[in-house]
């Protein structure tokens, strides 16, 4: 499914214009990027939640050369499915 396919079903079942449903999707990927951004939880019931994790540096290995490549400590977005998107999905 697209951004568009998303907002046109939106906009199809709460009954408003394919504009106003773009403008909330976009409002809601924001929020939850901003949330991200400030390393802030936000859990949205039935769907899951988002939150971030650092990762500690370590060593790895280039796939090319073989040669021993260290990689550096970093922050990575992190979402956690709720049980019933785990279970919609078998």
């Amino acid at each position: 499914m697209t951004k568009a396919d998303l907002v046109e079903r939106i906009s199809r079942e709460a009954g408003i214009t394919k504009r106003a449903a773009e403008r909330a999707l976009t409002c809601v990927t924001n929020s939850i990027q901003g949330c991200v951004k400030k390393k802030e939880r936000i859990a949205l019931p039935g769907l899951g939640s988002f939150s971030t994790a650092k990762r500690k540096a370590r060593t790895g290995r280039n796939p090319r050369t073989g040669q021993t490549i260290n990689i550096p400590a970093k922050t990575v977005p992190k979402f956690s499915p709720a049980k019933e998107l785990v279970e919609a999905a078998r």
